[in-house]
């Protein structure tokens, strides 16, 4: 069953995929099919198996021998990955496909917000009617109290945190990523968005320095800090109380 859901994942990220790279175009993500990016040519079914291709044809297209994004498997592998984190945490159930369609938006706005440093609003209302609805079916299914109170409270402290440090930096810190945290805040409710915060700065500082270390980034240059939020988000969705709990025994446990 792992294998499948794996599988299963990679199929989903290749779609996520076309998403990132026809979206910002304003390109329908569904006509015409798949096609090289490069020159255009329709891509057969061989093409489109999800890392395989890229490996097969070692990076480079079919038809023109255009080099590939190593983006495309990167994707693939990481939302199948995701899928099984999901599977074994969750099962087959609705918490799984929640965070599965939760996850693959997360990745897309990454995926965009890197590229061109904009986070596009579809995909906080995304987030926003995917919790909705996962809340309200929650409640009709298995009469889980939606806790409406502690969302919007996420909601608020998060945005107006990151509104906050915005106004203090004179724009340091952009309208969608202020947006992008508090929808995450009403995922995760008061408590975990504060925790969502703080793993996105400690990431954001550790990779932002890596990429200065390598040369990628100079000091001056700026880094979306949306996939920092996201995989901030993840990780305080799927690890939180073990993270609470293991900074509360070892800083208070002797007291």
């Amino acid at each position: 069953m792992p294998l499948i859901i794996f599988i299963f994942g990679t199929i989903i990220g290749s779609f996520l995929n076309v998403c990132v790279y026809r979206i910002p175009k304003g390109e329908s993500v569904v006509f015409p099919g798949s096609h090289c990016p490069t020159c255009g040519h329709p891509l057969k079914w061989y093409n489109n198996i999800p890392i395989l291709s890229f490996i097969f044809q070692k990076g480079r297209c079919g038809y023109c021998r255009g080099k590939i994004s190593l983006q495309y498997p990167l994707i693939e592998f990481l939302n199948g990955v995701m899928y099984l984190i999901f599977y074994h945490k969750y099962g087959l159930s609705a918490e799984f496909i929640y965070y599965g369609a939760l996850c693959g938006v997360l990745i897309v706005l990454s995926s965009i917000d890197c590229y061109s440093g904009i986070i596009p609003d579809r995909f906080i209302f995304l987030i926003l009617i995917f919790s909705i609805i996962y809340k309200i079916s929650l409640y009709i299914f298995y009469s889980v109290s939606p806790q409406w109170f502690n969302s919007i409270l996420g909601l608020l402290v998060g945005g107006l945190f990151f509104l906050t440090i915005s106004v203090l930096s004179k724009g340091g810190m952009g309208g969608g990523d202020i947006k992008l945290i508090g929808a995450l805040g009403f995922v995760l409710g008061l408590k975990m968005v504060f925790l969502n915060i703080f793993l996105s700065f400690i990431i954001g500082a550790i990779i932002s320095l890596m990429l200065i270390a390598l040369k990628k980034k100079g000091r001056k240059d700026s880094i979306p800090f949306g996939p920092f939020i996201c995989m901030g988000f993840l990780i305080t969705s799927l690890w939180g109380d073990k993270l609470l709990l293991w900074y509360i025994n070892i800083f208070w446990g002797n007291n």
